[in-house]
């Protein structure tokens, strides 16, 4: 659920389109609201409140019966909507062993893997190198 999360929804969107959509009917459309964020000083510090974060969540139910979940960060109905037919298809997909929704939930990852990595290649030229000069007469 972290990948279908944090997806750009384009992505998602895209993968969708190819597949099969299967009837459901809504438990909780996607609805926004708010999560408290929390932190921790020094990685390993105590636990702070750090602040609250806007969110949408979203609940249906395939009409074979799996139930798909989502909460995205942000105020993106669709992307929550889309990341809970996922869900719930994925489960699906475990009973009958299909594996088309897995396949592309795979691309997706492959894609966020590269997106992930030029944003590392990216920030790793910007690195700065500190080094302790010596003097050549503090001998």
């Amino acid at each position: 659920m972290t990948l279908l999360a944090e997806a750009p929804v384009a992505d998602i969107e895209h993968h969708w389109q190819t597949l099969p959509h299967p009837s459901f009917k809504w438990i909780r459309r996607p609805e926004f609201g708010s999560a408290m964020v929390r932190g921790r000083a020094s990685g390993t510090g105590a636990q702070f409140n750090l602040g609250d974060v806007t969110i949408t969540r979203c609940t249906l139910q395939l009409i074979t019966g799996e139930i798909g979940v989502s909460y995205v960060m942000g105020r993106d109905k669709r992307h929550a909507a889309l990341a809970a037919l996922f869900d719930a298809m994925l489960q699906h997909e475990k009973a009958t062993s299909e594996g088309v929704v897995g396949k592309c939930v795979r691309a997706i990852a492959e894609q966020e893997l590269r997106r992930r990595q030029n944003i590392a290649r990216e920030t790793k030229t910007t690195k700065v190198d500190f080094t302790m000069l010596t003097r050549g007469d503090d001998q």
